[in-house]
């Protein structure tokens, strides 16, 4: 078909794309402004939500540049140029939710292919890779990826690619991404990156070596719990080209409106970050100095294993941390008593929230495998908000601190 009409009105840069344009602009100005100038006709601030399945064709062969939502919409579109160019990539893609997108990557491999991941990854991906792909022929190697001899050490003929979460979930260990970049390349692998816990503000995989990024975008991309999606950005066109055709022929496309609500979210994003990351530095440091604490966890502290790796390829240390607690008791009456702190799965939103990986976010994954990797049932994960940080201070002070005076009352 001949293409008649497409408005796409504004030539919009991310940081690193623009330092070689006349108008440079800044990845805040750039978020702030997406999809602000994209409908010509009205002058639409906030991109319109195309609510239809199908479109009008102006005549036999002809298009408006959209025949139907499943392979493109108005909304969507704008929403994954958004995104690709915020990451440096080719194009981007959406998805109904972040284990869609990852399974759309997945298509790229065959039965008899194997994939080195992530040992300490999200259990709804680890589900995805041993309870639907290994029957279908694609056998997944866990190895510790902050560890490139483990990776090394895994490597045989049928590995065809490389799957890294950094920081991981939950124990945030950090992957050394441009080392395992040069490998993957030197070995012809695909390498893809789970930027969830960061996003293109704090880290941009495709510029370290990352042939695709992937994203829960659920999580600090939409930022407010209220959409359900994910992202894939690819940075070659031809891999491109191949994921867009399996996010049309499997069908498990962004619809319309939280397409609208994640672009709105971008708006954000550097904001919310900034933020989470500040509050996660301090209530790190305070958790440090209680004895209830056993262990912290948080790449923005000095001590943690990965955090001069992370500062070297990242921009930011992001919003999640992890602590363990002296004893089970400890941590079950604590959960029982947050005020300010939700109790619930997911994370990235405003609102502060704390899990128990061990039965909630990872529970499919066998629980001698949990204990070895350090996610036992003392362990707790936070998503730090946007909330004041002394709240959220005292809340886990009253709520988990036996010396604490509300500690033996209950909530308030």
């Amino acid at each position: 078909m001949t293409i008649i009409k497409r408005k796409f009105a504004v030539d919009i840069k991310d940081k690193k794309m623009a330092q070689s344009t006349n108008n440079p602009q800044s990845i805040e100005t750039f978020l702030a402004q997406a999809g602000s100038r994209w409908d010509g006709k009205t002058g639409a601030v906030s991109m319109p939500i195309y609510q239809t399945a199908t479109f009008g064709h102006p005549a036999l062969g002809q298009t408006t540049g959209f025949d139907y939502t499943r392979t493109s919409n108005p909304t969507r579109a704008v929403l994954e140029e958004v995104l690709a160019r915020a990451e440096g990539g080719a194009k981007s893609f959406t998805f109904a939710s972040g284990l869609a997108a990852i399974d759309a990557v997945m298509h790229l491999f065959v039965p008899g292919d194997q994939l080195i991941v992530t040992e300490d990854i999200y259990g709804g991906t680890f589900r995805l890779f041993d309870k639907v792909l290994r029957p279908l022929g694609i056998k997944t190697i866990p190895v510790d990826t902050s560890d490139i001899n483990a990776v090394r050490g895994a490597i045989n003929p049928a590995v065809k690619g490389l799957f890294v979460e950094s920081p991981t979930n939950p124990m945030l260990r950090v992957a050394d991404l441009k080392a395992l970049a040069a490998l993957a390349k030197t070995r012809g692998w695909t390498f893809i990156v789970d930027n969830t816990f960061l996003t293109p503000y704090f880290q941009r995989p495709l510029d370290i070596g990352a042939d695709i990024s992937v994203y829960s975008a659920t999580k600090y991309l939409s930022g407010h719990n209220d959409v359900l999606a994910g992202v894939v950005i690819v940075k070659d066109p031809v891999i491109a080209e191949r994921v867009g055709f399996f996010q049309n022929a499997i069908g498990a496309v962004l619809a319309p409106h939280d397409a609208w609500l994640l672009l709105r979210g971008l708006k954000t994003l550097p904001l919310r970050l900034r933020r989470q990351e500040q509050n996660a530095l301090m209530l790190a440091r305070w958790l440090e100095q209680q004895e209830w604490v056993a262990k912290v966890i948080y790449p923005g502290l000095a001590g943690h294993p990965g955090h001069a790796r992370l500062k070297e390829q990242a921009s930011g240390f992001g919003g999640m941390l992890a602590f363990e607690v002296h004893h089970n008791d400890n941590l079950k009456r604590g959960i029982e008593r947050v005020n300010v702190f939700i109790f619930a799965e997911s994370l990235g939103g405003v609102e502060s929230l704390i899990t128990m990986p061990a039965v909630q976010t990872h529970a499919d994954i066998a629980p001698a495998e949990r204990e070895r990797l350090g996610i036992n049932d003392r362990l707790l994960r936070i998503s730090v908000g946007i909330e004041d940080p002394d709240d959220l201070i005292n809340d886990l002070r009253q709520a988990f601190d036996p010396k604490a005076e509300a500690y033996s009352g209950g909530k308030s």
